[in-house]
């Protein structure tokens, strides 16, 4: 484990340990009936919920062993060309970057949404003070039900989720840090997990960001994933390393 420790560079090693112990942190504090997701979790800016830190903490937060996992051996696997190239302090700022960035296509987007559900809601009827308090009250579980205007319930449960759901994980970072590992090393050929098949880095990069693309714009109801965040972090990765590989050459 030293060794392996070791042999990383700095910052995807200490990137690495924040997430695990977060992700512990996180796991105990849940048992104990602390709701580390609902409070360092990333929410839409016009939830009631949202802080302006979530913008940073939400990025070392995941919902689950196998979230975190591939996003861990992905920083590892593919940040750690980026840091050799680039060094620590542009590395460091290109992660921020992009989980930031991430964040925040994916946020704009769901304003956007939560606004309009609000202008149903209050076309409807409905006081969005009160509704809110009812909704927080169900959430910290004073009560299990409210009364709803008929006709409303989809509506009412589109609300609650957008409010009340918070986005996490670093995936929008990893994102970025693909994109970046398939500019800069594009013919390098990399082994998938599953299927166990070669490919070509930059033919990864595509396929992953044509799925988060294709995925954004499709209206699943079972599907927690945030796409956006990936495409926001694949956008401004892209756009970044751009900038900084401008008239650099690029390696195999």
């Amino acid at each position: 484990m030293n060794n392996l420790l070791g042999n990383m560079p700095p910052v995807v090693k200490n990137l690495l340990l924040l997430n695990v112990i977060m992700f512990i942190v996180t796991q105990l504090g849940e048992m104990q009936g602390i709701p580390m997701t609902y409070l360092l979790g990333g929410y839409v800016f016009n939830s009631p919920y949202f802080e302006p830190y979530q913008m940073v903490t939400h990025f070392f937060m995941h919902g689950g062993i196998f979230h975190i996992f591939f996003n861990m051996f992905a920083l590892v696997v593919f940040g750690s060309a980026l840091e050799q190239v680039w060094g620590p302090k542009r590395f460091f700022i290109f992660y921020v970057a992009t989980a930031i960035g991430a964040f925040f296509l994916h946020q704009i987007v769901g304003y956007i949404e939560v606004a309009a559900i609000e202008s149903d809601l209050i076309a409807a009827g409905y006081d969005l003070y009160n509704l809110q308090d009812n909704i927080a009250q169900l959430r910290d579980g004073s009560i299990n039900t409210f009364n709803i205007i008929p006709g409303t319930n989809n509506l009412v449960q589109d609300y609650i989720s957008g409010i009340s759901v918070p986005v996490v994980g670093a995936s929008g970072a990893v994102y970025g840090v693909l994109v970046g590992f398939g500019y800069l090393f594009p013919n390098t050929r990399l082994m998938l997990l599953f299927p166990p098949i070669p490919i070509k880095a930059k033919w990864l990069v595509m396929i992953m960001v044509g799925i988060a693309f294709y995925n954004s714009f499709q209206n699943n109801p079972g599907d927690n994933i945030a796409h956006l965040a990936h495409l926001g972090g694949a956008i401004v990765g892209f756009i970044i390393v751009l900038i900084w590989q401008k008239d650099k050459r690029k390696f195999y």
